[in-house]
């Protein structure tokens, strides 16, 4: 007969009409066993989908109701199991949840890209690095979906070029591999084509639409070690620690004493009116990737944080505009906060909490009557 464990399927031999005599001993022994299996099986599973243990702790609950007459896995199958349970070199991927609506705009330009275990480069000690990005588009959707789709692989090769030197700055390393990536992620923005791909052959035409059209971007790189954000835009990434709320990016806004005098010398205007500071009139954050039109004075160039992780960070949220225009960090962070005091008294799952929480934000912002999509990412970083 067939019998399928979670997404396990083997072959498994049909039993010897003798084995009805077997002894309450040997029966005990191969119920034992079967249920010893099963747990490790809903353990793999959860270190493998890295946040879907409420549904490994579900297939081993209803496995083990299972009758007295269930047939333990081959010694084929069961292998790779015993070696993905040894591997605690591994940790598992980081609980998240995340929610975008188009809230009261007219249309949805806001992505969301989120890649566990996106690479183990020799920079971090060939550990996984896990990557959460929120794009934030604007005069279309063309380059906010062209960061989800093309930044992570980006990201992945950049990371895993970078060849630490004896006595090289960490910091440093990493920066440079994500300039890199944002530089070639404005490039390919910059190539953006009126067939809504990119421009990869002469009958391509350029639309004039679409030099207007950009995107932010905030991007975290999670390790064991370090949080590490980039920002391009007026997204933003805050850190709940320990109860306060840590923002980890500043808005990339035309009002920036800083970002006013870098479009000052480079020979643009910040011209103010009853819908704010704008770069020429037109945008209104000072750094984007893509903006073909504006690009002398709108950079994709991100600005960084490093943050060494420790135990009193309990969670990360990054987010489009669309929901910090009516909420501030610390009750963002508070609303998190009460979300896993919750998870702590009944003992749930932490993926159920961190999406609750994005989804919960996500109706705080509509309720203040956003005029924006919202998109909302919370990691959880406890344990």
């Amino acid at each position: 007969m067939r019998r399928v464990y979670g997404s396990r399927r083997s072959e498994m031999p049909i039993e010897d009409d003798n084995e009805d005599v077997d002894s309450p001993h040997k029966c005990r022994e191969r119920r034992r066993r079967r249920i010893e299996m099963r747990r490790r099986l809903a353990s793999v599973m959860a270190v493998s989908a890295g946040t879907d243990g409420l549904e490994a702790q579900k297939f081993a609950a209803a496995e083990e109701k299972e009758d007295g007459n269930a047939v333990p896995p081959s010694s084929s199958a069961a292998a790779p199991i015993a070696s993905l349970i040894s591997d605690t070199e591994t940790p598992a991927a980081p609980a998240y949840g995340f929610m975008s609506v188009v809230g009261r705009a007219r249309v949805m330009e806001d992505e969301v890209s989120v890649w566990t275990n996106l690479c183990r480069p020799e920079i971090n000690g060939y550990r996984p690095v896990h990557f959460f990005g929120v794009f934030d588009g604007h005069g279309g959707h063309h380059v906010s979906a062209l960061c989800k789709e093309h930044m992570h692989v980006i990201m992945a090769e950049e990371l895993m070029r970078v060849k630490p030197t004896a006595g090289g700055e960490v910091e440093e390393l990493w920066r440079t591999a994500i300039n890199r990536c944002f530089e070639r992620m404005d490039d390919m923005a910059m190539s953006l084509c009126q067939c809504d791909g990119l421009q990869n052959s002469v009958v391509c035409r350029f639309h004039p639409q679409l030099s207007l059209v950009g995107s932010t971007a905030v991007v975290t790189l999670l390790t064991p070690e370090y949080i590490i954000v980039a920002n391009c835009g007026d997204s933003r990434a805050v850190l709940c620690h320990n109860g306060k709320a840590v923002p980890l990016s500043v808005d990339h806004k035309p009002e920036r004493e800083d970002e006013r005098s870098r479009i000052e010398a480079c020979g643009g205007q910040i011209v103010f009116s009853a819908n704010g500071a704008r770069v020429e009139g037109v945008l209104a954050m000072s750094r984007a990737i893509g903006d073909r039109f504006l690009k002398q004075v709108v950079t994709s160039e991100p600005e960084y944080t490093f943050r060494k992780r420790n135990g009193g960070d309990t969670s990360l949220i990054l987010a489009t505009d669309g929901l910090w225009d009516v909420l501030t960090n610390e009750m963002s962070c508070e609303v998190v906060r009460k979300c896993q005091q919750e998870d702590h008294v009944t003992n749930s799952v932490s993926v159920s909490v961190s999406s609750s929480a994005a989804a919960l934000l996500v109706r705080l912002a509509v309720g203040r009557r956003s005029n924006d999509n919202i998109s909302v990412v919370v990691v959880d970083l406890r344990n």
